[in-house]
């Protein structure tokens, strides 16, 4: 396998951790002038008990031996989380699979998994594969978002839909918070897939494309399912608010299961209802 693209993600994911960690967060006195945010290295290898050498190497994606018992000091130097720590790991041992996948790799929604969408009938609902492709939905997505019947396969791409369609920049109150827990179950995605070249096309597409993408990309979020609160306001329905939920679906296809549960006392399933029997 070739490691290049696994250690240019391990050394990117490295420095965004590190740049967000202030001294005051790790223990260190205040007051000393900074050229850049965040920790200096020989700071995350004194804290980690590595020598400023070593980490430099890693962190610059240097093809190195690690222990897990390092890495162990790493993730708390750098106070990861269990997502994040997870996502050091697959890269820097290379752990998950190696292989890559078609891209005209058809995912077939089993009759048990459309029945859960249909009984979600309230709940707008939508599936994913490993790439982030929208590959099953229900009425109450196609209503609240857009209608994704409308739009080609190969465009059904969730992440590219969020920056490239009007229909959820106007949607979401707080667009950004929306869009950063999608992109931090992108980066766990491509940390398991880091192999699968597909990945770091679509990432370059989209760093092209979109600026802000490049900007929430950078931060280096990792969440395998964040949970959060998230505010519409639609063109028809007004104010909504809903509960996202990501469940994994376990299966060979990696496929994901993203609900929206109307917040009770809001008024929203009774729009969501309305949305459904006038459309």
């Amino acid at each position: 396998m070739n490691p290049e693209n696994r250690l240019q993600a391990l050394s990117e994911f490295l420095k965004a951790k590190r740049s967000k960690l202030t001294p005051q967060m790790a223990g260190f006195p205040v007051g000393t002038r900074r050229r850049t945010p965040g920790l200096r290295r020989e700071e995350v290898a004194q804290m980690a008990g590595v020598s400023t050498t070593w980490y430099t190497w890693l962190e610059q994606g240097r093809d190195i031996k690690v222990s897990t018992s390092v890495l162990d000091a790493i993730s708390n130097a750098l106070q990861l989380s269990i997502d994040e720590k997870k996502y050091l790991y697959a890269l820097a041992l290379e752990e998950g699979p190696h292989q890559e996948f078609s891209q005209k790799e058809e995912i077939q929604i089993s009759p048990s998994l459309t029945k859960i969408l249909h009984e979600l009938r309230h709940c707008p609902t939508i599936i994913t594969d490993r790439r982030c492709f929208i590959v099953g939905w229900n009425q109450a997505a196609a209503n609240i978002f857009l209608d994704f019947e409308q739009i080609p396969a190969v465009h059904r791409n969730l992440i590219q839909l969020l920056f490239s369609r009007k229909e959820f920049r106007s949607l979401a109150v707080n667009w950004v918070h929306f869009v950063r827990g999608f992109i931090a179950i992108f980066r766990t995605y491509y940390g398991q897939y880091v192999a699968d070249q597909w990945y770091k096309k679509f990432i370059e597409e989209m760093e092209e494309s979109y600026p802000e993408f490049h900007q929430l990309w950078n931060e280096g979020e990792v969440s395998s399912a964040p949970e959060i609160q998230i505010e519409f306001r639609h063109a028809k329905a007004g104010k909504m608010i809903f509960n996202l939920t990501s469940l994994q679906i376990q299966g060979p296809n990696d496929l994901r299961l993203s609900v929206y549960t109307p917040v009770d006392n809001t008024g929203t399933e009774l729009k969501v209802k309305r949305l459904i029997e006038n459309s």
